[in-house]
């Protein structure tokens, strides 16, 4: 007899999800090369499609000054995202992605410039304060690392400037968030897909995206992240609708996908 291969669900590419962590935001610190103490959180972040960053510090912040003395006004350094999870859990970081690269502080026209650029994505009054008591930044990426459930990868920076991030990765949280609120007889119904060894433990809702679920469960001997798959990737709400009720087992998904 030959061996059984376990196949693995289908995920987002590490381009992908680290797209999407981009994408929403999360926490940011900036952490200079050669100061492995210090974690500076920013007044605003913003990572554009290219994986170059934009960030904002408060004019009296120590790194400002140290910027302008630095060779060409630029400082090596690395911007750190956490991606939290949607509900409360005991470990609350879902994902992390790291930008390594060069900081170089924006001043007069090029500052301007470069905030009408964030404007343009992402209108965050936190903006105004640019030139008015906060100092613009611009990191450009040289590597990128993504850690999270699914695994620990480099990512080229050209890789991250094709990859497009799920179309679901706005609106997952705020969906998972009511699923755990309010259906948590839902969340119960998917038990019946986890493996025999974690049934007991407290199923809670991780993440979302085209290929399926992902549920966490926490238990007496610690945590343990499964993926629930779709039978085929999702872009819309509706088949990602459909899709969710063929894992709780809804009786009349078969009619609906006939129709």
């Amino acid at each position: 007899m030959g061996e059984t291969t376990i196949r693995r669900p289908a995920t987002p590419s590490a381009a992908e999800r680290a797209k999407s962590i981009a994408k929403r935001g999360g926490r940011a610190a900036l952490l200079p090369t050669g100061e492995a103490s210090a974690r500076i959180a920013p007044l605003l972040h913003h990572v554009h499609s290219d994986g170059a960053a934009t960030v904002l510090l408060a004019d009296e912040h120590p790194l400002i000054a140290t910027a302008w003395q630095a060779p060409r006004a630029e400082l090596a350094a690395v911007l750190e995202l956490t991606d939290p999870t949607p509900v409360r859990l005991r470990e609350p970081v879902r994902g992390l992605l790291w930008l390594t690269g060069w900081v170089r502080l924006l001043d007069g026209a090029e500052a301007r410039d470069e905030v009408l650029s964030v404007a343009a994505e992402r209108p965050d009054p936190r903006l105004l304060d640019a030139g008015h008591g906060a100092s613009v930044l611009r990191l450009e990426p040289a590597s990128l690392v993504l850690a999270d459930s699914e695994g620990t990868s480099s990512v080229d920076p050209a890789e991250f400037q094709a990859a497009a991030p799920d179309p679901f990765c706005l609106q997952e949280d705020a969906w998972l968030r009511h699923l755990e609120l309010s259906h948590r007889d839902v969340v119960g119904l998917l038990a019946r897909h986890l493996p025999e060894q974690l049934h007991g433990g407290h199923i809670r809702p991780l993440g979302l995206d085209k290929y399926g679920l992902r549920l966490r469960v926490e238990s007496a001997d610690g945590d343990h992240d499964v993926r629930l798959a779709f039978s085929r990737p999702v872009s819309t709400t509706e088949h990602l609708g459909a899709e969710l009720r063929r894992l709780v087992g809804c009786p009349f998904l078969a009619q609906q996908r006939q129709g």
